[in-house]
């Protein structure tokens, strides 16, 4: 299959469809994240040119991109705590009038329908394409684990350390950043945070929270803490920081 890839400013014209393939390739919890919540917007308003899309022959959206251009300074202790501070960092230095000098992924979303076919490795690809063409020195990527939602009670120190009898990363997501050249930096513990009523939560999952406790929820990477008599809910996702080299 041929597929072409197209910036969402060359192609604002598929910006339903982008839409589209972003609410099915999440759990509903997933698009709540404060920090997008506020400022998700801004991608197109002020960075359409770092937003991409793949495509078939005929125009359908198969897969989208989000990064944000930042300024980093290179050093390990420089890096933001996360998702969302890569975010504010990006949305507050293009405000600034900062010039960014690193690309930071947000997220690669895949059409549940077109899964399975090796479109990742081509957006990942297609991401270190954009920050070259914009001149930028570093692209980093706060990763989030694809099978980490299945080992919830697993801290993320440990779980990053898991290797393949071949000595890759034991992570399906972590390992095709590693084989395209990546290396892993260090854990973002605190890399997104998601905070909702219990009503919010309960709709989100589809779930009910009759009492405060932890509980383990599908697709969330850790548990998360209900406390009914506050009514309130946070769910602070880790994240592992990748880099790759442009």
């Amino acid at each position: 299959m041929a597929y072409k890839v197209y910036t969402q400013a060359e192609r604002p014209d598929l910006n339903d469809q982008m839409a589209e393939v972003l609410a099915a390739s999440w759990s509903t919890f997933m698009l709540h994240d404060e920090v997008a919540d506020q400022h998700y917007d801004r991608l197109e308003e002020w960075f359409a040119s770092f937003q991409y899309l793949l495509t078939d022959e005929n125009d359908k959206v198969m897969a989208v991109g989000n990064s944000i251009p930042f300024y980093w300074d290179g050093t390990l202790e420089g890096m933001p705590k996360g998702w969302g501070d890569v975010f504010l960092r990006g949305i507050e230095g293009h405000a600034q009038g900062q010039k960014p000098n690193t690309l930071s992924a947000l997220s690669i979303s895949i059409d549940p329908a077109h899964r399975g076919l090796g479109l990742s490795r081509h957006m990942v690809a297609a991401m270190k394409d954009i920050a070259k063409q914009n001149g930028l020195e570093y692209m980093v990527a706060p990763v989030r684990p694809s099978l980490k939602h299945k080992y919830p009670l697993t801290p993320m120190e440990n779980y990053i350390e898991w290797k393949t009898e071949e000595g890759a990363p034991f992570d399906p997501w972590v390992r095709t950043h590693w084989k395209m050249g990546a290396k892993i930096m260090k854990v973002a513990s605190e890399s997104m945070s998601i905070v909702g009523s219990i009503a919010n939560w309960e709709e989100w999952t589809g779930l009910k929270f009759p009492e405060s406790g932890t509980y383990i929820i599908p697709d969330a990477l850790v548990p998360v803490r209900m406390d009914v008599e506050k009514n309130e809910a946070k769910y602070v996702e880790p994240n592992i920081w990748m880099q790759h080299f442009l």
